[in-house]
């Protein structure tokens, strides 16, 4: 099954424009880190991500918790009030969730890597 990310960035973009919101207020909104949502929104990094990260967003929007993963999938999204169907708290989403939040800490210990590098620049220049 294919997947449309350029379809589920087009249609995060015009409802976060209907909403009048900006990418930090759907971070913040979703409990998604600022960056996922950037490169999402986007479409700047094609990977695989949770299931749960595109449920947050798309409740977060007002959607039913899997109108995104329909958009990706090229499937009709199901209205706000239907039931949900398979949670897909599988064993896959759950490794896709401990990766996502893998990738954030890593680029968390990267910026303070660099911060820590510069840091130490200024003790030395000022021996």
């Amino acid at each position: 099954m294919s997947e449309d990310w350029a379809a589920v960035a087009k249609a995060i973009n015009q409802r976060v424009n209907e909403l009048g919101w900006r990418q930090r207020e759907l971070a913040e909104r979703s409990h998604v880190s600022q960056a996922i949502v950037r490169e999402v929104q986007h479409h700047t990094v094609e990977r695989r991500r949770s299931p749960r990260t595109l449920e947050s967003l798309s409740t977060a929007l007002g959607w039913h918790p899997q109108h995104l993963e329909a958009v990706l999938h090229g499937r009709r999204p199901p209205e706000a009030d239907e039931p949900v169907t398979d949670p897909a708290d599988s064993l896959w989403s759950r490794l896709d969730s401990f990766e996502q939040r893998l990738s954030e800490i890593t680029e968390r210990l990267d910026d303070l890597k660099s911060d820590l590098s510069t840091v130490i620049e200024h003790v030395r220049e000022r021996r």
